[in-house]
């Protein structure tokens, strides 16, 4: 390939956001300099669709030798909290990444804002209107149609001043007054019909206590706090694309030459399947107690996520498999849960795992013997060496995996039939005993003693069609085991305007195992380990309530994504 050839592919390969830096860089726009941030509002947990735009802003600064502040855009403290502040501190530092000096908060610049705000009503720019926000909202008419003016917008320059300076000053109740941008009522665009820039809160904020109760509004305070650490690009999603010429003017009216300008670009925000988005409806399921937290691991949040057993690294990679758009669309959830897969099928130990137990008495087997046999912790990397799994005269396997009368493709445990347990014997099953409800409470079954895995006799080379996941009785760990599922069962559960979304809440999004038993490798389990339970899916302790003594799994995903066949 030619250096032409190379350069083009290259070029083919960027998504939007980085053709926009490299013209920039070309042009030394900004000195060369590629400053991102990331910029949550703290009134709520992080959710998938966040850690998208994290990957996003994280990996252009690092690829363009750049840096990524993280600002907190605490401009309401009626729903800010310092919990929310710390979560999202801790989620980013999860996930890989760490920003440019200590955490920036939009409160830091209240100073700044408000003589910023002074400047534009002395330049005749912004206007103090004296209107509930009910009167307000009708006279911004329709995208058709012209808004009407306030009454209020020709006040003069001094008594802009005054009431603004009194509104600073306490002087005022909640939504007697507002501050205005002065730009015109007849834009196409609802959001430059003299937008309020700022509103009157008596709330302490949980930094600035009770200095401020005049806060600035998202819109005029976003920009500006891009523009005060000197952002070049203020990546943002779509819905903010309405925005963009408000951002433009305010910066239009404040900007100094020689300064550095952000530049506002928007991509299409995250959208998955099965999975509601929007922070406040999540606040709704915690409040209601439809799921026990924010981090509860059937919810889209971060830390739900991570609790659930996803690994950053699976995270990061489906952020950058989706890539960067430039329209809304769906994702389907399989592809996040492929990715955990991908990354556990490399870096998880298998181990042995029944989680709805039914004893087997090798009848054959010495009473008083105890082997342990040698299994591979996973086939995918042999660096991760081997384990002893103790074998004796009793065990456990599930209850699926024997059937009594059982159909001709069944190639599990069956009367007079045999299975292999994976590394170990193969069985035969004898007797199957019952209690006086015609319950199947245990199995006899006798065993080859030569057909032992790897012990290259002919009778272990002898095929068999099953081969069974076990854990010896004797030596078995109690665990519970909590099956976590999709939250809801509708592809679309924010998408029904007739339907309240917690109605499509999945009845059976966690079953709680409290009889399972686990392999004695699994004694001293860490928090957060991950493993795959052979044959049954991936599984991680759980971070909250697993403890030495009381072992807690949740399982993370199936093996395979059974859910999609189950619901065609």
């Amino acid at each position: 390939m030619t250096a032409e050839n190379k350069e083009t592919e290259e070029k083919k390969s960027l998504n939007f956001i980085e053709s926009f830096i490299e013209e920039d860089l070309k042009n030394n726009k900004n000195n060369g300099i590629v400053m991102t941030r990331f910029p949550p509002e703290p009134n709520g947990y992080l959710h998938i669709g966040h850690a998208k735009s994290i990957c996003l802003n994280f990996a252009l600064a690092q690829r363009y030798n750049g840096k990524t502040n993280l600002r907190f855009d605490d401009t309401n403290p009626e729903k800010e909290e310092v919990e929310y502040v710390e979560s999202i501190m801790e989620d980013i530092n999860w996930l890989g990444f760490q920003w440019e000096g200590e955490p920036r908060f939009t409160s830091d610049y209240f100073d700044q804002l408000y003589e910023w705000a002074l400047k534009l009503v002395n330049t005749g720019y912004a206007y103090v209107d004296d209107q509930s926000s009910e009167d307000i909202a009708k006279q911004k008419g329709t995208p058709t149609q012209a808004g009407t003016e306030s009454p209020y917008r020709n006040r003069s320059i001094e008594e802009n001043l005054d009431l603004f300076t009194r509104m600073k000053n306490g002087e005022f109740k909640n939504g007697e007054h507002v501050l205005r941008a002065k730009i015109g009522m007849t834009s196409p665009n609802m959001h430059m019909r003299d937008p309020i820039i700022y509103r009157i809160l008596h709330k302490e904020h949980h930094r600035t206590g009770n200095k401020w109760c005049i806060y600035p509004m998202y819109d005029f305070a976003h920009g500006q706090s891009d523009y005060i650490e000197s952002i070049t690009h203020s990546v943002c999603t779509l819905e903010f694309e309405v925005h963009r010429p408000l951002y433009d003017w305010i910066l239009d009216h404040l900007y100094v030459e020689g300064t550095i300008r952000p530049r506002q670009i928007e991509f299409a925000r995250l959208n998955l399947s099965y999975t509601i988005m929007s922070k406040r409806k999540l606040l709704e399921l915690v409040q209601e107690n439809l799921v026990s937290g924010w981090d509860d691991p059937r919810m889209p949040t971060i830390t739900g996520l991570r609790r659930r057993g996803f690994t950053p690294a699976s995270i990061r990679k489906f952020a950058d498999t989706i890539g960067i758009a430039k329209r809304d669309n769906v994702i389907d959830v399989a592809l996040l849960e492929h990715s955990l897969r991908d990354d556990l099928n490399k870096t998880a130990p298998r181990v042995m795992a029944v989680l709805n137990p039914l004893k087997v008495v090798i009848t054959n087997y010495p009473e008083d013997k105890e082997e342990w046999l040698t299994i591979e912790n996973n086939p995918e990397d042999e660096t991760m060496g081997t384990r002893e799994m103790p074998f004796s005269r009793e065990i456990y396997i599930e209850q699926d995996d024997f059937m009594e009368d059982a159909p001709k493709k069944f190639f599990r445990l069956a009367p007079d039939k045999e299975v292999r347990l994976k590394a170990a014997y193969i069985i035969k099953c004898e007797e199957v005993i019952k209690d006086s409800n015609e319950n199947i409470t245990e199995l006899r079954c006798t065993y080859d003693p030569d057909s032992k895995s790897g012990s290259g006799t002919e009778a272990s080379k002898r095929k068999v069609k099953g081969t069974l996941h076990w854990v010896s009785a004797k030596h078995a760990i109690d665990a519970e085991v909590r099956v976590y599922d999709r939250l809801f069962s509708d592809e679309d559960p924010a998408g029904h305007k007739d339907k309240d979304f917690k109605k499509l809440i999945n009845p059976d999004s966690l079953k709680t195992l409290t009889n399972c038993k686990v392999e004695p490798s699994l004694k001293d389990a860490e928090p957060e380990s991950k493993y795959q339970f052979q044959r049954l899916g991936y599984f991680c302790t759980d971070r909250r309530d697993s403890k030495p003594e009381n072992l807690v799994f949740n399982r993370t995903v199936p093996l395979k994504d059974s859910w999609r066949k189950m619901n065609k």
